[in-house]
């Protein structure tokens, strides 16, 4: 892989994420007295799909949530905005990551939405010890991946 190239800084498009995460979050805790955590939003809907103990009575709006995950590039693009993501073509690294984030979060009582964005919103002390310990993780393997094994 070539070197790594900085990411473009976007003020304003990280603000109106920001505020559109933010609308989101108080709209599922509103609407549904539930906390926007992407990890137990996916469990509840493969629970409704794979018998893992009896589907969710409350399925509907997950489902509606993950297919507004996947729909919102794709009508900002329709729109005419640029769509950057990037993919490594590692798919046994994406493999294994995605799995050891499955593991984390089933670990950990959640992910770094519903900690780091609902929980510590609430003041939730279990989320900033949370928070704490998945950006230490994350550190650690960003400066293993790019400077101990020359960058992926």
């Amino acid at each position: 892989m070539g070197p790594l190239t900085p990411t473009e800084f976007t003020p304003w498009m990280s603000l109106g994420g920001g505020i559109l995460i933010g609308i989101s979050t108080v709209m599922v805790m509103a609407l549904f007295g539930r906390i926007a955590g992407i990890a137990g939003i996916t469990n509840g809907v493969l629970g409704a799909v794979v018998p893992m103990g009896g589907a969710p009575r409350d399925r509907d709006w997950r489902i509606a949530f993950i297919l507004g995950l996947i729909a919102a590039p794709l009508a900002f693009a329709l729109a005419g905005g640029t769509v950057q993501q990037t993919v490594p073509g590692n798919l046994l690294g994406m493999a294994i990551a995605g799995l050891l984030v499955g593991v984390g979060t089933g670990l950990g009582s959640g992910c770094t939405s519903g900690h780091g964005v609902c929980g510590m919103a609430r003041l939730s002390r279990r989320s900033f010890a949370a928070v704490a310990a998945f950006m230490a993780a994350a550190f650690v393997t960003v400066f293993v991946l790019r400077h101990v094994m020359g960058g992926f």
